[in-house]
C-alpha cells in the first residue's frame, strides 16, 4: 500500500467496456511525513475519494482484488481514505486539520 494524496479526477469517453461507471482518480504520492515526493499515477476508485483526500492506494495483482476491481484491466485501486497517521506519538496528518 502507498499513501497519496487525491489531485483530481481523470476523465476518458473512450475505454474499455469493463471499466465505464468507474471512477478514476489523478494521486501524487506523499512519503510518511506527508511530504509529496513527485510520483503520481492514476487509480481506480473503490471507496468514494475525493480531491484532497489522502488514501492509501495498492497496485498490481493487489489492485484487482476489490469488489469493485475484480476482473477488471486495472493496476491500481485507491482502497482506503485515511483518517489520520502518526510517527513515534506525533501526529502526522489528520482529516479535516490539514486537508
Amino acid at each position: 500500500m502507498v499513501l497519496a494524496k487525491v489531485l483530481g479526477t481523470v476523465v476518458a469517453t473512450r475505454k474499455d467496456d469493463s471499466v465505464v461507471g468507474h471512477k478514476l482518480l489523478l494521486l501524487g504520492n506523499v512519503d510518511a511525513k506527508g511530504v509529496p515526493t513527485g510520483a503520481s499515477v492514476v487509480a481506480m476508485d473503490a471507496v468514494g475519494a475525493g480531491t484532497g483526500e489522502m488514501v492509501l492506494y495498492a497496485t498490481g495483482s493487489s489492485a484487482r482484488q476489490t469488489k469493485v476491481t475484480d476482473k477488471r484491466p486495472c493496476d491500481a485501486v485507491v482502497m482506503a481514505i485515511v483518517d489520520s497517521w502518526e510517527i513515534g506519538g506525533e501526529v502526522i496528518y489528520k482529516k479535516g486539520r490539514d486537508d
